[in-house]
C-alpha cells in the first residue's frame, strides 16, 4: 500500500470487483461506483460483491461507495472504467461535470455501441479528455482468477510511457504481472476481436469439430487480426504479444470464457435470442461483431471468420452453413 491520490473505479461487475482487488493490495483508498443502492448496501454488509466474485472478500472501510457518479467524477484523480461496453454510454451519459482533466483508464473490452468508436475517442470527443492521459487494460487476465489468486498478466497501454508504468505499478501484485506498451489503439482492437473469435471457438466446441479444426480458428484468427488492426492503425506491433494473441487464446478457450460459452450454446443447437437469454453475463462478442463489421466496411479487410460469426448472429444463417464457409478459407 502507499498511495493515497483518488482513484474511481466505475462498474460492479466481475472485472471492476478483480480490479478493485488488486488496486487495494497497493492503494490505502478506491471510490467505487454501483449504479444500485441495495448492491452497496449488501456489499457493505457482506464484506464482499453481492454478485459477483463473491468469494473476494473487502475491508469496506477502506471504500468509498457512492452511487452518484458525478459525485465520484468529480472527486477522483484516476477514472477507472469498468462496466461492460453495452451499458457504458448509459452510465457516462450521466456524467455533467468536467472531467477533461482526469486520467481515464479503459478496462472495457469492446467498443461503444452505436458510435462505432475505441472507449478512449469516445471519451475524447464527448469530454475533451486528453489523449495522452488516457491508459487502457487488458489480459490475458480472467477475473475469476484473479479472485482466486492465479497467476495473472495485465497490459496497460498508453501514449504516455511513465504514466501507464506508475499505474501498472498500481495493478501489479504477488500474482499479477504487469507489463507496459504505446500501442492503445491495437490493445483496444484487439480486445474487442478476441470476443468475436471466442465466440467461433465456442460454435466450434459446441458443433464437435474437434481440436485440430479449434487449432486452425485461432491461427487464422490471429492473422486477421493483425489484418485488421495493420489496416486501422498501422505500426509497429508483435502480434504474438501476450496482449493480442495471449488474450485471444485465454478468451477463445476458458471455461470462464463468457464469449466462448455463448457460441458453445449456439453450436449445439441453441437459437441466437435463446443463447442470449441463458446467459448471467454479457457476450460482448454478440455487439463487437456488429461494431467491427460496420468498421470493416471502411477499410475492406479480407474477415472470414467475423463475417461467419456476424451472419450467424445478425444474419440468420445456420451455424453449420457459416462455419464451413469459414473453413475454406483456411491455410
Amino acid at each position: 500500500m502507499g498511495y493515497t491520490g483518488n482513484i474511481a473505479v466505475l462498474g460492479g461487475g466481475s472485472w471492476a470487483t478483480a480490479l478493485s482487488k488488486l488496486l487495494l493490495n497497493n492503494c490505502e483508498q478506491i471510490t467505487w461506483y454501483m449504479r444500485r443502492d441495495d448492491r452497496i448496501e449488501e456489499f457493505l454488509r457482506l464484506g464482499h460483491n453481492p454478485a459477483y466474485l463473491t468469494d473476494v472478500t473487502f475491508d469496506t472501510n477502506r471504500i468509498i461507495f457512492s452511487s452518484d457518479i458525478n459525485e465520484v467524477c468529480a472527486a477522483a484523480d484516476i477514472l477507472l472504467l469498468a462496466m461492460p461496453s453495452p451499458y457504458f454510454k448509459s452510465h457516462i451519459d450521466k456524467i455533467s461535470v468536467d472531467i477533461s482533466d482526469k486520467v481515464i483508464v479503459s478496462a472495457i473490452k469492446g467498443i461503444v455501441p452505436d458510435e462505432n468508436q475505441l472507449i478512449t475517442d469516445f471519451m475524447v470527443d464527448r469530454f475533451g479528455v486528453d489523449i495522452n492521459r488516457e491508459l487502457v487494460i487488458s489480459g490475458p487476465c480472467h477475473a475469476e482468477e484473479v479472485a482466486l489468486d492465479r497467476p495473472s498478466y495485465l497490459t496497460i497501454g498508453g501514449r504516455d510511457p511513465e504514466l501507464a508504468r506508475r499505474f501498472a505499478d498500481l495493478l501489479g501484485g504477488k500474482h499479477t504481472h504487469t507489463i507496459t506498451s504505446t500501442d492503445v489503439d491495437g490493445i483496444e482492437y484487439a480486445a474487442v476481436l478476441k470476443n468475436v473469435y471466442a465466440i467461433a471457438a465456442g460454435i466450434i466446441h459446441g458443433m464437435k469439430r474437434g481440436d485440430n479444426f479449434s487449432a486452425m480458428l485461432i491461427s487464422n484468427a490471429i492473422r486477421e487480426m493483425a489484418r485488421f488492426i495493420d489496416a486501422v492503425d498501422p505500426r509497429p506491433r508483435q502480434i504474438c504479444d501476450s496482449v493480442y494473441l495471449g488474450d485471444l487464446i485465454v478468451t477463445a478457450y476458458s471455461r470462464f470464457s463468457r464469449n466462448h460459452n455463448f457460441g458453445s450454446m449456439i453450436g449445439k443447437g441453441y437459437s441466437v435470442t435463446a443463447a442470449r437469454m441463458e446467459m448471467e453475463q454479457t457476450a460482448e462478442g454478440y455487439y463487437a461483431a456488429k461494431c467491427i463489421t460496420d468498421i470493416n466496411r471502411r477499410y475492406d479487410v479480407q474477415m472470414p471468420i467475423l463475417d461467419a460469426v456476424y451472419d450467424i448472429l445478425y444474419r440468420n444463417v445456420s451455424a453449420s452453413k457459416a462455419v464451413n464457409r469459414m473453413a475454406q478459407t483456411f491455410d
